[in-house]
């Protein structure tokens, strides 16, 4: 056990006692909110210690403790910083866990108005199950609600940027409707900006290759739509891609529709993203009728 974990363990004890004996009825009376103070500036101090000592579980315990109390005694903004602090050491072990002090903590900020905070806190969560535990629809629900509070707040950059999140990963699971709808949104948006119209190309590029996955005709429907709406979208490498595989899809020509991705993909790198949907793309082709 190295010194730190037992200077931690040490003030854990303190901490305790303090809070014993400040239930008797003269410490009711007199100096009981010192006694809690005092028991929350342990909890905390033994937190780093533990943190010094990367025992990660016992130090998101300890934040709980202090988070707790402080709650408790009307301090809620200490207390949601204190969940918060517990939540990323909670991360290393238990992401689970770290996401149920989160959610506490957005409890807090959003009890306060805080939405901007709240919705922070629902990207943390997102994120969590992203990577360290992996649940997509997780991972979507709170891109969701963090889109939600950033809008309340008028953050609409913040805001589409989950909204981004979540048309990925539901296209990801095959809600294509879903981030159809989303990519079409955000298009529009970035379409009345003069700084992030250009963006606009990719997020119909997405959007037509999701229509893609679903029916050839409204694939060709909607990249329609999006060149009345954006006219430069015609001239890009993106639409004209769309516009190859389109052929490809039609003649049923796999080779045809390989041979185009890799012309493409050779000047402008395509992502994971990218690669699973055109994989399910190319999977429907020889299932397509020949629409000439």
């Amino acid at each position: 056990m190295s010194t730190n974990e037992e200077k931690a363990m040490a003030l854990m004890s303190e901490a305790d006692k303090k809070l014993n004996s400040s239930k008797g009825f003269f410490s009711s009376l007199f100096g009981n909110v010192s006694k809690v103070e005092d028991a929350i500036d342990c909890y905390q101090r033994a937190a780093n210690l533990f943190k010094m000592a990367k025992k990660w579980s016992q130090a998101g315990r300890a934040f709980c403790m202090a988070a707790e109390l402080n709650s408790k005694s009307g301090r809620k903004h200490d207390a949601a910083t204190n969940y918060v602090d517990s939540a990323n050491c909670y991360k290393k072990t238990d992401p689970n866990e770290a996401a149920v002090c989160l959610e506490k903590a957005i409890d807090i900020y959003t009890d306060m108005g805080r939405f901007t905070m709240a919705a922070k806190q629902h990207q943390n969560i997102a994120e969590m199950y992203e990577t360290e535990a992996v649940d997509l629809e997780r991972a979507i629900n709170n891109y969701e609600k963090a889109a939600d509070y950033f809008m309340a707040e008028e953050s609409k950059s913040s805001a589409n940027k989950c909204k981004l999140k979540v048309a990925q990963y539901a296209a990801q699971l095959e809600d294509y409707s879903r981030a159809i709808q989303i990519y079409e949104e955000v298009a529009g948006t970035s379409l009345d900006s003069s700084l992030l119209k250009y963006s606009a190309k990719e997020y119909y590029f997405r959007a037509a290759l999701c229509h893609l996955c679903v029916d050839v005709l409204n694939a060709q429907l909607a990249m329609n739509q999006y060149i009345e709406r954006y006219p430069a979208f015609q001239d890009s490498r993106e639409y004209k891609l769309l516009q190859v595989l389109l052929n490809h899809i039609q003649e049923q020509n796999a080779d045809g529709f390989t041979e185009a991705v890799k012309d493409y993909d050779s000047i402008s790198r395509l992502d994971q993203w990218y690669t699973t949907i055109l994989l399910r793309i190319k999977k429907l082709v020889n299932d397509t009728p020949d629409l000439r």
